[in-house]
């Protein structure tokens, strides 16, 4: 039903823009001939359609039994990515997908990751609707006011990073004006993270006190499907002054994962509003940048342990050129629950979370070989938890068409209840080969 929606706000928004185009606005014709684009016949022409992509293989197993699944492969899949853009006049046409046989789940997936027309009605307006993948936020790996569904699995599995992003079928408009722009992101039906749901990785139960997987432990979950009452609504102004960059984040929605529970033990996705700011600025050499967030769920009073707390999260980083071509960053970030005394009067303890969680990420990247090899190491470590999350990599490009990349993902904790701790059993190697074109 998303896929369709997607369509249909792609074939409405080129239909609205070829009327307007046919209408001859002066107004439209003036903006799209202005000095920023420097050529009067743009509005004329169209663009021939440009095609590329890449095919890959990618293998990846568990460094240990998981005694809750029966498969130690973690990705074993066979990919093909197209992309192909035209532009017509001032309407701009992208299609971006994946086709790969999945030897994990067993069959053969159709992921359209871009679907979308984009066009300029007015000068200081920009539209894109359709399936697309949108992002924003400060923080490198750790997502605070970036509401827009993730891929756990793909993160997890060895695939390459930029599959974290997930897609959604939204309308966004984009306002620009001489001092801020602003975003507004529609999302007319909740789309969800793709999370841990035990298909591909065990996940640890409060209920049953034990690790859970396929297929009596896949989880269920009651997604919002209602239109247009359930749908997300996301905004962002932004600006600069000087070096410094700011944004005012707000959010109306659901939890991305179903990390609420109904009155029959049902997991359930319940509703969210988050509010936030972001700063990003040039500091002794280096960038450094802070955010933070306010989540406002439904327990309006903290007493309900089936319903996740409201939260106040915070993240600073600090990213610099340690020596040439090599590149460091570190991250700080804290999630404290509200109404924890609340919440510990009305929930047991045995695998209630802490007040107050943090987590220090490193991320460092050498290039060397005329930036032909690429060394990476990136990890999360909570000392509050006291559980981590390794993710070392390298990449080799061959040539213009070949890259050969390897890496792991390595998860330990003290305890199996806590959210990398959970994933110890699930630690892969993992290799893909890549041909683009």
């Amino acid at each position: 039903m998303r896929r369709t929606l997607a369509a249909l706000l792609a074939l409405g928004l080129s239909w609205g823009a070829q009327a307007a185009s046919e209408s001859g606005s002066t107004e439209q014709g003036d903006a799209w001939g202005s000095d920023a684009w420097g050529d009067d016949s743009w509005s004329q022409e169209e663009s021939g359609p440009a095609l590329h992509g890449f095919y890959e293989a990618a293998v990846g197993g568990r460094l240990q039994d998981d005694p809750a699944l029966a498969d130690d492969k973690t990705l074993a899949e066979l990919r093909s990515h197209l992309e192909w853009e035209r532009s017509v006049g001032s309407t701009h046409y992208s299609l971006k997908g994946d086709l790969y046989a999945d030897g994990v789940e067993d069959g053969l997936q159709l992921d359209l990751r871009e679907a979308t027309v984009q066009l300029t009605p007015l000068e200081w307006l920009d539209i894109q609707a359709g399936q697309q993948v949108s992002t924003w936020g400060t923080g490198d790996m750790l997502f605070l006011n970036d509401l827009f569904p993730k891929d756990w699995k793909s993160f997890f599995s060895g695939r390459d990073e930029t599959y974290l992003k997930a897609p959604a079928a939204s309308i966004k408009g984009s306002l620009f004006a001489d001092s801020f722009s602003l975003d507004l992101i529609w999302t007319p039906l909740f789309e969800p993270d793709r999370y841990i749901d035990g298909e591909r990785f065990s996940y640890f139960s409060p209920l049953s006190g034990q690790q859970m997987a396929a297929p009596d432990g896949v989880i269920h979950a009651d997604e919002p499907d209602r239109f247009p009452e359930d749908g997300e609504l996301a905004a962002r102004l932004y600006g600069r002054q000087g070096g410094l960059e700011w944004a005012f984040y707000g959010y109306r929605g659901f939890w991305k994962q179903p990390n609420g529970l109904n009155g029959a033990a049902e997991p359930i996705f319940p509703r969210l509003d988050v509010f936030g700011a972001s700063l990003r600025a040039p500091l002794a050499g280096g960038i450094a940048n802070s955010e933070i967030a306010w989540y406002e769920g439904q327990d309006e009073r903290g007493d309900d342990p089936l319903i996740a707390n409201d939260q106040l999260r915070w993240l600073a980083g600090y990213e610099h050129e340690l020596v040439p071509r090599l590149t460091g960053s570190m991250q700080y970030y804290l999630e404290w629950i509200q109404d924890y005394d609340k919440l510990k009067a009305s929930s047991p303890a045995q695998y209630r979370p802490d007040e107050v969680r943090q987590v220090v990420t490193l991320r460092l990247t050498w290039k060397l070989m005329r930036d032909n090899l690429t060394l990476s190491w990136f990890n999360y470590w909570s000392p509050t938890d006291e559980d981590y999350y390794l993710r070392p990599s390298v990449s080799y490009r061959l040539d213009d068409n070949w890259t050969l990349s390897a890496g792991a993902n390595l998860f330990g904790g003290e305890q199996e209840h806590t959210f990398f701790g959970q994933f110890e059993e699930g630690s892969n190697l993992w290799a893909r080969v890549r041909y683009g074109f």
